[in-house]
Parts: structure tokens; C-alpha cells; sequence
């Protein structure tokens, strides 16, 4: 089967090698088998790749954070998939053709979801919605703030929040994502600045923002917490920039605003796996009647890493870039 292997960390499109190896094997007891359909190339697999991500094993090593895949063969003690079924793992070393696992890293998905769209689910939907969710009690008629709004996450945050009757106060680079969000749901769009705090006080008309998201750091931490109420949370989920979130005293001291970090890993970590399995079966629910959708930029095969991963690495793209390990999706 041919697997990508990473040889050194650096540029991941110089790095990155598809190899030929040895196929998985078949499955042992309470283990499961599955060919991997496509696998999406995150900013955390570049990190990954890079070698600055909080993971960083002996090389060689298989990047790949999330894949959807279909179950070949199970073994002796498997009762809750099935050869057939459409599954996504909560394993890593995802960039191959085929994958084995204990059974109860394999979440089963229903027949009839985009597989494309079920490729991004295990990462980029769960962190939105516990995002919204897990950090403070956000009810309805209040704000939420975000930085990047235009990101995978971003995007998926404003249909969530809306759903739930929470608005949403959109931070992006460039006034021309504004209509483009607005289609997602979004309540209103700022572009990033200075000044931003008293922009977003006059959009809002002075309402409640309890909740900021951060996936730059740097300063752009410091201007959400500025725009964040009095004992709100700003959560800071990512580092664009490269640098630490910065927070000026008045906010955390005088206001009481606090600064929360979240990993996606952390609170999975501390759920029963039927938890975990009712989480992704909502939200595999919600990308079945379109609630959640994500945009895909291109597709490429398996032996084209090197120009995926170069097209990830590009900016201003208009979706996802996937990987189908074992044919055309």
C-alpha cells in the first residue's frame, strides 16, 4: 500500500514522500480494518510537518490528522461496525491507503453523508461547536467574537451559533468576505484594526459579547479581550501569527476577563466513548441536512503530496485541499 512518510521535519513539501509499504494486515481481536477514502490536509498537519506542533515522534513518521474511510474486515469481538460502514478514526498517522485500528477508536457515520464533507468532521466541526459550548454559558441574544472569521472553524462557528440563537461578530482581514459570511449566517463582519474595540461596540449597539475566539495570538488576542465584557473568556484556540496571545492587565485584572486555551484532544480525553459517538453523530446529523458544510478547493491523488501540500500552503484559498488515497471521490 503507499503511506506518506515524512523524513525530516522542514518544508512539508519537500519533506513528505508517498512510499510504498507493507499493507496493515488483517485486523486482531477488537481491531478494524479500513481502506481510507480522503484525508484533508489541516494547518496542524503543516505544523506537524514543520516540526512546531506539540507532537513531534521519531521520524520516520505519518503526518494525518483526520480521514473518513470504509471498513474492509473486523475482528473477533467487533459488534459496533461492520465491513461496509463508513467510519472515522480518532487515531493519528492518517495519510495512507489503509489503516488499522482498535475498534473503539472508529466512530461509524451514516451511508449517506458527503464523504467529502465527512473527511473534515472529526476536527474542525467538534472544535466549533465545544468552542461555543464547553468554555462559558453563551445564551441566546448574546455575542460571540471571532478572529479569522473566514476559517474552517470560523465558518463553521456561525451556523452553529446562529442555530442556537447566539450572534455572531465576524473578524476578518478584508471587507470582501463580509457577503460571503453573511450568506453562512453571520450577524455582523468587521475588519481587523486598532480601533477594533469601538468599531464592534457600535455594531453591536453596545450588546453583550461574553465570549471571544482567538486563533491568532499576538496582539489580536489583546484586541478581542478589549472587545470581550466585563468576567467574559476570550479562548484561544490557534497561532497564526507564531506568537503568544498577549492580554493587557486592566482586562484581566480590572475586568476579569479570562483567558482560556483549548486543544479539541482535552475534553474528548474525559468523555465515555458514547459521548463522544452521540457528539459526531449530531454533527454528522447536521452536515446530512446542511446545517454544516465546509468548502473543498481541490481533490488531488495520493502520489501528488508534493503539489497538495504546496497548494495547502497557499494563501486567500477558497476551501480544503483533500487527498484521495485510493482513487477518485
Amino acid at each position: 500500500m503507499k503511506k506518506i512518510l515524512l523524513d525530516r521535519y522542514g518544508a512539508p513539501e519537500e519533506n513528505a514522500r508517498c512510499a510504498t509499504v507493507d499493507d496493515v494486515g488483517a485486523p486482531g481481536a477488537g481491531e478494524v480494518v479500513f481502506d481510507v477514502l480522503l484525508f484533508p490536509i489541516n494547518p496542524a498537519d503543516i505544523s506537524f510537518c514543520r516540526g512546531t506542533y506539540r507532537l513531534r515522534p521519531p521520524l520516520p513518521a505519518t503526518p494525518g490528522a483526520e480521514c473518513v474511510g470504509r471498513v474492509t474486515a473486523v475482528g473477533d469481538g467487533v459488534s459496533d461496525v461492520k465491513a461496509g460502514d463508513l467510519v472515522i478514526t480518532l487515531q493519528r498517522e492518517n495519510w495512507a491507503q489503509q489503516r488499522r485500528v482498535k475498534a473503539d477508536d472508529v466512530i461509524a457515520l451514516p451511508p449517506r453523508i458527503d464523504l467529502r464533507q465527512a473527511a473534515m468532521l472529526r476536527i474542525n466541526p467538534a472544535t466549533a461547536l465545544l468552542l461555543l459550548t464547553s468554555l462559558i454559558d453563551v445564551k441566546p441574544g448574546e455575542w460571540v467574537i471571532q478572529n479569522v472569521a473566514n476559517s474552517a472553524v470560523g465558518r463553521l462557528v456561525i451556523p452553529l451559533a446562529r442555530a442556537r440563537g447566539i450572534r455572531t461578530m465576524n473578524v476578518v482581514r478584508r471587507e470582501s468576505l463580509f457577503a460571503e459570511l453573511a450568506k453562512l449566517g453571520a450577524d455582523a463582519c468587521v475588519v481587523d484594526g486598532d480601533d477594533l474595540a469601538e468599531r464592534v461596540k457600535a455594531k453591536t449597539a453596545g450588546g453583550t459579547i461574553r465570549l471571544g475566539l482567538d486563533a491568532v495570538s499576538g496582539r489580536a488576542t489583546h484586541r478581542i479581550a478589549e472587545c470581550v465584557g466585563d468576567d467574559g473568556v476570550v479562548c484561544n484556540y490557534g497561532s497564526m501569527s507564531g506568537e503568544d496571545p498577549v492580554m493587557s492587565r486592566p482586562a484581566l485584572s480590572g475586568r476579569g476577563v479570562r483567558l482560556a486555551g483549548f486543544t479539541l484532544t482535552r475534553p474528548l480525553a474525559t468523555y465515555p466513548r458514547d459521548k463522544v459517538r452521540a457528539l459526531y453523530a449530531d454533527l454528522a446529523r447536521q452536515v446530512i441536512d446542511g446545517t454544516l458544510t465546509a468548502p473543498v478547493e481541490q481533490v488531488y491523488a495520493i502520489d501528488d503530496i508534493t503539489r497538495a501540500l504546496a497548494h495547502a500552503q497557499r494563501g486567500e484559498r477558497t476551501g480544503k485541499i483533500l487527498v484521495a488515497p485510493t482513487g477518485s471521490v
